[in-house]
């Protein structure tokens, strides 16, 4: 079967681009929701089955059969646990601080996923990770504020230190799920792979809300209408993301993925009139530019 010819990198870049937006528009409606009634629970047990209707739709369309083996399910289920908890986690930092700020504290994952590489056997980091490293830590305490330079622009300390430890605890899960995956399921049908985390990430999100018995839905128009919209856009882009991925050909996706807290910044000033100072924008570049910087180099 002849492979699908490489997307332009002009395309690919500005198709990431969209997809990154289409991420950052989810957790700004996501807080919408939680605005007005919805939580947490209720957030991620909705866009989760959402995304694996998406997932099941391809699955269907391409008629691929919907089996695995008992081991590698079992896999599969427990990294669909820690990605259950890496939801829980990034939607809880969404509820308390800047969505901006959230996603950029989560999006330190690559550093994490290499320091858990090494730690369990794998190569050593490269020397410009090791730059990239410490430069991404203070850019990440200067955006967050951590020396209070921002003053009131940021959200009050304790909101904003439960808040980075949710987005940061998040950022954990997500990327021991990554090495995981690559080790365990790197033989699987991504479309499969995906419908079954997605499945456990929604009977957790379910489950999480019946035992702390607030499973909230919206409590008005504006709140149903951003938890479709955090719905659509997620499993849209999750979906558009897995469609491309054969297509991209050269772009690195880790570097222009990381467009999305800028993204989330904007919008977040735009639609929830959530304000950071100029100095934790600065220290947000520091970070973005940090990590890009680490997803770029060679292997």
């Amino acid at each position: 079967m002849t492979s699908p010819a490489p997307l332009p990198r002009w395309l690919g870049v500005s198709l990431l681009l969209l997809i990154a937006v289409s991420f950052a528009s989810n957790h700004v409606a996501a807080r919408l929701a939680f605005d007005h009634g919805a939580n947490v629970a209720t957030a991620v047990a909705v866009r989760s089955m959402g995304a694996a209707l998406f997932v099941l739709a391809l699955l269907a369309q391409a008629r691929v059969a919907l089996r695995m083996s008992a081991p590698t399910l079992r896999r599969a289920m427990g990294i669909g646990l820690l990605v259950a908890i890496q939801s829980l986690c990034l939607y809880s930092a969404v509820a308390r601080i800047p969505v901006a700020l959230a996603l950029l504290a989560f999006n330190t994952f690559p550093l994490m996923l290499g320091l858990i590489s090494w730690a369990a056997g794998g190569e050593r980091p490269s020397r410009r990770a090791f730059v990239a490293m410490p430069i991404a830590l203070v850019g990440l305490a200067v955006a967050l504020d951590v020396a209070g330079l921002a003053g009131a622009a940021a959200s009050a300390p304790e909101s904003m230190g439960v808040g980075v430890a949710f987005a940061l605890g998040g950022a954990a899960a997500f990327a021991s799920a990554l090495y995981l995956t690559t080790r365990w399921l790197g033989s699987t049908d991504g479309r499969l792979r995906t419908l079954v985390l997605m499945l456990v990430v929604t009977t957790v999100a379910i489950g999480a809300g019946a035992l702390g018995g607030r499973f909230d839905w919206p409590g008005d128009a504006i709140g149903w209408t951003a938890l479709a919209a955090l719905t659509v856009l997620y499993s849209s882009a999750i979906t558009a993301l897995f469609v491309l991925l054969p297509r991209l050909g050269a772009v690195n996706n880790a570097a222009v993925m990381n467009f999305e807290p800028i993204a989330a910044l904007f919008l977040g000033w735009v639609v929830l009139d959530q304000h950071v100072a100029a100095i934790q924008i600065a220290g947000a570049l520091v970070v973005i530019g940090a990590i890009v910087m680490l997803t770029t180099g060679r292997r």
